[in-house]
């Protein structure tokens, strides 16, 4: 906006009134997983956004993953990283170096970048307050957690002081034990609990293609029977089947709609949330 003149600036506002109203007081959940957080350039806009939503009256809880930074550690401690299904195999010390990461390094530091915005972010991890109930999903998979249950009182009281939750992913059973959980899965869930009008998967991709190699073949709204039909066609497929899988759980459960957007691209949520275009894949019920 900086070659905008005052009055191109203030149209701008006035053209995203609309949208600002119908978010305000309504809750939106932010998924922001690894393959997002390539820079910190890009970690400041994403977090200027959550800022500037919340600021316009929108509940904004932000849930993250952090895979990449956690791989990055395994190897500083000469462990390495298996995988089986597309999930981190993790034992104990795995498990204990995710928390570490996950919910020290990671959240803390997204909290204080909402901070230096002007935000006001309080980070949890998911065994705050049992916030995140789980057990283990399969053996073979180590402390990797199947979500059982999310009770969301801390989550509804931090949002209702006003505050930014800020959720690292690592869940814990009733016997203290930690796991590592999926961040989609998590959101996804968190979402449903809290009956979020929108559900934001922020990556690396720009959304459901029909064509995964031609960026003009997205796919800007699906129902869920659409969607449904894309698994059919074979269209989507592989690592984007659990990610759209936890999109139409989520509206299933009750989130008014889910979007997966490209969180590379400067302001995507803003884009998102803010302008009748929008900038990835929305799906909803009908």
């Amino acid at each position: 906006m900086m070659d905008l003149s005052n009055s191109e600036r203030a149209e701008v506002l006035v053209q995203a009134l609309p949208n600002i109203q119908h978010y305000s007081g309504h809750t939106v959940v932010i998924k922001y997983g690894g393959n997002a957080m390539k820079s910190k350039q890009l970690e400041k806009q994403v977090t200027q956004d959550v800022v500037l939503l919340a600021a316009v009256g929108v509940h904004a809880v932000l849930v993250h993953g952090g895979g990449p930074a956690i791989s990055q550690m395994m190897k500083l401690t000469g462990k390495a990283s298996t995988f089986i299904d597309g999930l981190r195999v993790t034992d104990k010390e795995t498990v204990d170096l995710v928390q570490m990461v996950l919910a020290g390094k990671i959240n803390k530091s997204l909290v204080n970048l909402l901070q230096a915005c002007g935000g006001r972010a309080i980070g949890l991890a998911g065994m705050d307050d049992g916030m995140i109930e789980a057990e283990i999903k399969d053996p073979k998979y180590g402390y990797v957690g199947k979500i059982t249950a999310i009770h969301p009182a801390i989550l509804n009281d931090l949002i209702g002081a006003g505050y930014i939750p800020v959720i690292a992913t690592v869940g814990c059973d009733q016997q203290g034990n930690a796991y590592n959980i999926n961040a989609d899965t998590a959101a996804g869930e968190i979402a449903s609990v809290l009956h979020a009008e929108r559900l934001i998967m922020m990556s690396d991709i720009s959304g459901i293609m029909r064509d995964i190699h031609d960026p003009s073949t997205l796919i800007p709204h699906l129902t869920i029977n659409e969607t449904r039909q894309l698994y059919e066609d074979g269209i989507v497929a592989g690592g984007m089947i659990p990610k759209v899988e936890c999109c139409v759980n989520a509206v299933e459960k009750g989130v008014k709609a889910s979007v997966i957007l490209d969180g590379t691209r400067p302001h995507a949520l803003l884009m998102e949330l803010l302008t009748d275009e929008g900038a990835g894949t929305m799906i909803e019920k009908e």
